[in-house]
């Protein structure tokens, strides 16, 4: 039952048990209100039989009514107590936990995923989503099914006490349910073309975000904005279409509950004049009538609010369910030899990026991976990380398949250092920091010296302390990879990945990191990946990739006597040089 609950409503294991303590709680609260009406009927029962029999006596005093009434007040707001803290307070943990559910899932997924989704999807399934199902859950789905279960209990309850009234009452609340059901479907769909719509607005806002500079340049601003306008017109039709239909179909249920008070009233009246009924009865019965659909009026309303996060918790469950990388939580590594054996990928199928690659870099050389744009240099520096697994092959780190390896266990032996650096919104000594977490300000200031920082960080406000703003927007380009570089260098990890680790660096300023970047890579296996030929002049073995194929390999003087792709490159560069 509990994993049923989590399945369909995308609940951890302690939120699906809370969900059924505050169904539970929330029943008995309704059953709870109807307290009064029971109160009622035993007062009126006595008074009204003495009224109508002055030879009958009183069993009660009014004395005793007054305690039985304190009695139902306290016991309905002890339980309304218990409810409330089961249902409301329960629900905003489990909103919590539920995100940093999320968020583990997310940090165990292969980066495919994170290529096919852009950030503002993400965001609105972690922030707006989970919001929307913490509302809900704490104000709508339990209540729903506590309404539904106490309406039942007290339907059976009144057709054992009078069942042509209890009949009278309740006929109407099937067909009412047949109305939400047969437009069920056409809410499913509206509510779908309502979510899509709206995140396609918080893609349209990222996405003028993220291009903001590129649109000024080219005078695109009105293009944009009318783009984002007919976005939003979209997404407000669907609104209103959505809102209207389904509050039509919910208030059309709920104006036919209204014919069950009319029956009532006809039917006991008739029943009255026949003398088949007693007017105590029907006084009962008119009293119930005039507050019983008011659950049922909850569960329609509800609902229709459950139907509307179906979409949401589908796309709970289907992140949820997207398999994830596993591995080896430990592993001991005596070599830290990368081998690349037969190696297929795609990022998308049919569009292969890599075809049979096979290569090794051997610890403590350099392994230089060159060749044009898109022949396949970054992806397979970033399958040797493990940053995506492999369909065909098999690559190797000291003789162990890195497919059966944990990804965070793997990435504790590489430094990385790619060509798009990504800083924090925080001070540049915690963003060097990062490359260990519990190195001291003296060796952070000790790498940044190596990565030619320390000047310019000195210059800063406030030095190391400075706040750099978001992904470092105070700094150059080249400001921000030479941190990029100092981090990597604070890790000290066996394993370097330099992915055009100096192309947004000056001449000056290249060669006086190249010091830096010597001592990053001693005696460690290096993967650099560089367009400029001379960055890769030192390497001991050349690898040159062409449309992901391997085209050559050997060191650059072996590559140059060939004549081929690498010596065609080396040629091009000196001629633009000139």
């Amino acid at each position: 039952m509990i994993t049923t609950i989590q399945k369909k409503f995308a609940l951890t294991p302690d939120g699906a048990k809370s969900f059924i303590k505050g169904t539970l709680y929330s029943t008995l609260l309704n059953i709870a209100l109807m307290l009064p009406a029971v109160y009622l009927f035993y007062f009126l029962e006595e008074y009204l039989n003495k009224a109508l029999d002055p030879t009958l006596s009183i069993t009660h005093g009014l004395g005793y009514y007054a305690l039985l009434g304190i009695g139902f007040m306290l016991l309905m707001f002890i339980i309304a107590m218990i409810q409330y803290k089961s249902t409301y307070s329960t629900v905003y943990e489990e909103s919590a936990n539920r995100r940093i559910s999320l968020a583990e899932k997310l940090r165990k997924l292969p980066l495919a995923f994170f290529g096919e989704k852009n950030l503002s999807d993400l965001t609105s399934t972690i922030m707006n989503d989970n919001t929307d199902l913490e509302q809900t859950f704490s104000h709508a789905v339990p209540q729903l099914f506590a309404s539904i279960l106490s309406i039942l209990l007290i339907a059976i309850g009144l057709f054992f006490y009078h069942w042509p009234l209890a009949l009278a009452l309740f006929w109407v609340v099937p067909f009412a349910i047949l109305i939400l059901f047969f437009a069920k479907k056409r809410i499913d769909r509206s509510n779908q073309a309502e979510y899509q719509s709206k995140r396609d607005v918080s893609e349209k806002i990222q996405e003028g975000i993220d291009v903001i500079q590129e649109m000024k340049s080219y005078n695109q601003e009105e293009t944009y904005l009318t783009e984002f306008e007919a976005t939003v017109d979209r997404y407000e039709e669907h609104l209103i279409n959505g809102e209207l239909f389904t509050g039509a179909m919910v208030n059309s249920a709920q104006g036919f509950l209204k014919l069950g008070l009319a029956s009532v009233i006809i039917v006991g009246a008739s029943m009255v004049a026949s003398g088949s009924v007693s007017l105590f009865v029907y006084l009962i019965f008119l009293m119930i009538s005039a507050s019983i659909y008011n659950p049922i009026n909850e569960v329609f309303s509800h609902l229709a609010a459950l139907l509307y996060l179906n979409v949401r918790i589908n796309r709970m469950n289907e992140m949820q369910a997207m398999p994830i990388q596993k591995g080896k939580k430990t592993v001991h590594l005596k070599r830290f030899d990368i081998e690349f054996s037969h190696v297929d990928f795609s990022y998308e199928k049919n569009k292969r990026v890599l075809h049979d690659v096979s290569f090794t870099a051997n610890q403590g050389e350099i392994t230089a991976l060159v060749g044009p744009s898109g022949g396949g240099k970054s992806t397979a520096a970033k399958l040797a990380a493990r940053f995506w697994d492999i369909e065909n092959g098999k690559i190797t780190l000291g003789g162990h398949n890195i497919g059966d390896i944990d990804p965070e266990a793997l990435l504790k032996y590489y430094s990385i250092v790619f060509q798009d650096v990504v800083l924090f919104n925080t001070t540049i000594m915690d963003n060097i920091r990062i490359g260990r977490r519990d190195a001291s300000e003296e060796e952070i200031r000790h790498v940044a010296q190596i990565a030619q920082c320390d000047e310019f960080i000195r210059n800063m406000p406030q030095g190391y302390d400075t706040v750099i703003g978001e992904n470092g927007e105070t700094l150059s380009g080249g400001e921000r990879q030479r941190i990029s570089i100092a981090r990597a260098l604070l890790k000290d990890a066996p394993i370097v990945l330099l992915d055009e680790a100096t192309a947004s660096l000056d001449v000056e300023n290249e060669t006086k990191i190249q010091s830096g970047i010597a001592a990053l890579i001693k005696d460690k296996t290096v993967l650099i990946i560089a367009h400029r030929m001379r960055t890769v002049a030192n390497a001991n073995k050349i690898v040159v990739l062409a449309d992901g194929n391997v085209v050559e390999k050997g060191t650059p003087d072996e590559l140059q006597k060939q004549k081929g792709l690498f010596a065609k490159m080396i040629e091009r560069q000196i001629k633009s040089n000139n």
